[in-house]
């Protein structure tokens, strides 16, 4: 029995002058307690388990803003390209317009007018330079040809006279 009249437990009747098994000290005289609690493991899997399943739609989110943003450039371009021909429309819709093109690349006379279309690039010499060999005027097929081919080119220049 112990002082106070109570019956001992059998731990108090085994050792009575034992020290008392306790937890381990820290230096400041606090229990020490173990590194990793079962609390700890549980919210370290939980902050984990979170993160994955996050990792995946963010990783959407920003594929889809990528999309969006190409996709969005893309319509602004699409939209300036619209303008620009939107713009051409107009202009080929103008019938001023369309017979300076037909004046211009085609050569086109209106009735009414004298045109003249202007051979070579070259300008005109001057007489004292003029050479002193004549050269034979070429057959008149070859002119036909090279006319034709000025003509599909480009290269040739005209003299439009007045109405």
């Amino acid at each position: 029995m112990n002082p106070r009249g109570d019956a001992m437990s059998p731990r108090e009747d085994a050792a009575p002058n034992a020290a008392p098994t306790t937890a381990p000290t820290t230096a400041s005289g606090g229990r020490r307690r173990p590194q990793l609690t079962g609390r700890a493991a549980v919210l370290a899997v939980v902050v984990c388990a979170i993160a994955v399943s996050l990792a995946y739609p963010i990783r959407e989110y920003i594929t889809q803003r990528r999309n969006i943003a190409e996709l969005e450039q893309q319509r602004s371009q699409l939209l300036a390209e619209i303008k620009v021909l939107d713009d051409r429309r107009r202009q080929l819709a103008d019938p001023a317009y369309k017979d300076r093109l037909a004046r211009e690349r085609l050569f086109y006379c209106e009735p009414g007018m004298t045109c003249h279309v202007v051979m070579g690039d070259e300008p005109a010499k001057d007489a004292k330079a003029a050479p002193e060999r004549q050269v034979a005027a070429p057959p008149w097929y070859q002119t036909l040809w090279e006319s034709v081919e000025a003509a599909d080119t480009g290269k040739g220049r005209k003299a439009i006279g007045g109405r």
